[in-house]
């Protein structure tokens, strides 16, 4: 394990569950790792500091361009949507932006059905992208990192999924947009997130839905698990009410998130230069997925997922087919 990784996750303390409904949080304590200063995605684009735009007037789907204008850094995280131009993105992985400097960075498409401009510059409706499918973006990211040395998802398994995601609730769209998704659902998510709260030195949450641990986000500074704490509720909300139906539970909620710690912990890394600044480092182990983004040995974001078996892996939508065929009952 990296040692920079291994000294974080050995300090964090995991405190008492919240629970809504069949989603259950575990806030993380974590004294603050970082003392980088850096604006997030939506505080950039708020004050008119970053421009984001497809790399060349035609466009690449799986890049955009991003200028940041400003005298400090931003942060994107991993999964952000990003809205508008040609078709909606996400971003791949966490990126840390350098002052006044242009990147070109790696996204996914989330919106299959469209490819012509709606506007010049990408906006926010902060959003971010469901866990599920987070996890296995994660996956293809490690992978292209192993073999190509770069940050490319699978788009097609990405458009797919999304495709059955918006099936089962009932979201399909000419675009197949996952915006499309988080609009019908919106009213749930939010009954979802008033039942959640932030504690005194908050720095990241382990999530679990049916009680089956699905993911982890950690931050080295807590002001920016603060800021972002909500978005993440909701997209991991979005996958509970998607699952709401499966009420077996797969992990015993209290000892589950301390041994995916100790996952995470003694996963295997590899480190590599970051899309711009600082250091990334793939994590891989039986029972986990991620990444950690790191400059100056300090720690920006972790992010881990709970790997499906390899049953589960064998058999694709298992989960979600069962959900998938309770809801079409009820109709």
């Amino acid at each position: 394990m990296h040692k920079t990784v291994n000294d974080y996750v050995e300090k964090i303390k995991i405190s008492s569950r919240q629970e809504f409904r069949n989603l259950s949080v575990y806030p993380l304590i974590c004294p603050d790792a970082a003392v980088l200063d850096y604006l997030l995605l939506d505080e950039a684009l708020e004050g008119g500091v970053i421009d984001i735009v497809e790399v060349t007037q035609g466009g690449s789907v799986p890049e955009l361009k991003v200028v940041n204008k400003a005298d400090k850094m931003v942060l994107l995280l991993d999964g952000e949507e990003l809205v508008g131009a040609k078709q909606n993105r996400i971003v791949n992985t966490t990126i840390l932006l350098a002052a006044n400097a242009t990147t070109v960075i790696p996204v996914s498409c989330v919106e299959q059905g469209r490819w012509a401009y709606r506007s010049k510059t990408f906006s926010s409706e902060e959003r971010v992208m469901s866990p599920n499918l987070r996890a296995m973006k994660a996956e293809q990211v490690n992978k292209s990192k192993k073999l190509r040395n770069c940050y490319a998802s699978d788009q097609s398994a990405i458009w797919s999924e999304l495709s059955w995601k918006a099936h089962r609730m009932g979201a399909q769209s000419e675009t197949s947009a996952m915006a499309d998704i988080y609009e019908k659902e919106m009213p749930s998510i939010r009954e979802y997130v008033q039942h959640f709260a932030l504690e005194d030195g908050q720095a990241g949450a382990a999530f679990l839905i049916n009680g089956r641990l699905v993911g982890i986000d950690c931050f080295g500074k807590q002001k920016t698990f603060a800021r972002v704490f909500t978005k993440l509720l909701e997209s991991y909300a979005l996958d509970a009410i998607d699952w709401l139906e499966q009420k077996e539970k797969t992990v015993a909620e209290g000892n589950g998130v301390a041994q995916f710690l100790d996952s995470v912990r003694a996963a295997r890394d590899e480190s590599s230069p970051s899309v711009a600044l600082g250091t990334d480092v793939r994590l891989e182990s039986e029972a986990a997925i991620g990444f950690a983004l790191l400059c100056d040995d300090q720690m920006l974001h972790l992010s881990a997922f709970a790997r499906e078996k390899k049953a589960e892996q064998e058999a694709p939508h298992s989960r979600m087919q069962r959900s998938s065929g309770r809801r079409r009952s009820r109709e």
